[in-house]
């Protein structure tokens, strides 16, 4: 927290400012899918940001290899500090959009379970995330408000793309009036080749 405190005075990694603040909307937050992550041997992290949920998450399960991903090299180049300041082992951060990453071999459909916080509407998201989890593993979006409508409108992408909806569970954080939802898709099936398409497809024409 402090470390991230202080870089955001030089780069904007996040609007949260306030240490109490920072304690219950990244990190506990961020430690609200940890029953989806334990015992795990791969998980990745799409659109990690500033290290949400990734890097707590590694904080409570030192021994799972975390792959924490986003398209901006200055993130990026602030979570290597943070893995470098709390020697961490078995963590890669990768300066890459989702839909280049996927389409190598060591990364497509190689993770039990691919985690991903505030980053597009499920339709788009899920093909940033579906590719990269074997068959068998999970998916776990985590939205804030209303997701009824994403939902709805996710549905032929989610058959498409090898998945299965298979809960969405809601929760409060704790001392406070903040829902969230957590969206978890099984993988039942190999995703297609021609997923994900070229990046910035996925956003601009979403599977719907």
């Amino acid at each position: 927290m402090n470390l991230l405190l202080e870089t955001n005075e030089k780069m904007n990694l996040t609007a949260i400012t306030d240490e109490n603040d920072i304690i219950l909307k990244h990190f506990i937050d961020s430690i609200t899918i940890n029953k989806y992550v334990k015992d795990k041997k791969c998980v990745m992290d799409i659109g990690t940001g500033a290290g949400f949920p990734g890097i707590p998450l590694k904080i409570i399960n030192q021994e799972t290899k975390f792959i924490l991903v986003d398209s901006l090299q200055k993130r990026i180049g602030f979570l290597q500090e943070v893995c470098e300041k709390l020697e961490f082992n078995n963590i890669e951060c990768i300066h890459s959009r989702a839909e280049d990453l996927a389409v190598k071999k060591e990364y497509r459909e190689n993770c039990d379970v691919c985690v991903s916080r505030a980053v597009a509407r499920l339709a788009t998201l899920l093909e940033y995330m579906i590719p990269f989890v074997k068959v068998g593993g999970k998916c776990i979006c985590m939205k804030a408000k209303d997701i009824s409508e994403e939902l709805e409108e996710s549905k032929k992408a989610i058959e498409e793309l090898g998945g299965k909806l298979e809960n969405v569970e809601q929760i409060q954080l704790p001392d406070s009036d903040i829902m969230r939802n957590i969206i978890v898709i099984n993988k039942i099936k190999n995703t297609p080749e021609k997923y994900p398409r070229k990046a910035g497809k996925p956003l601009k024409q979403p599977i719907i």
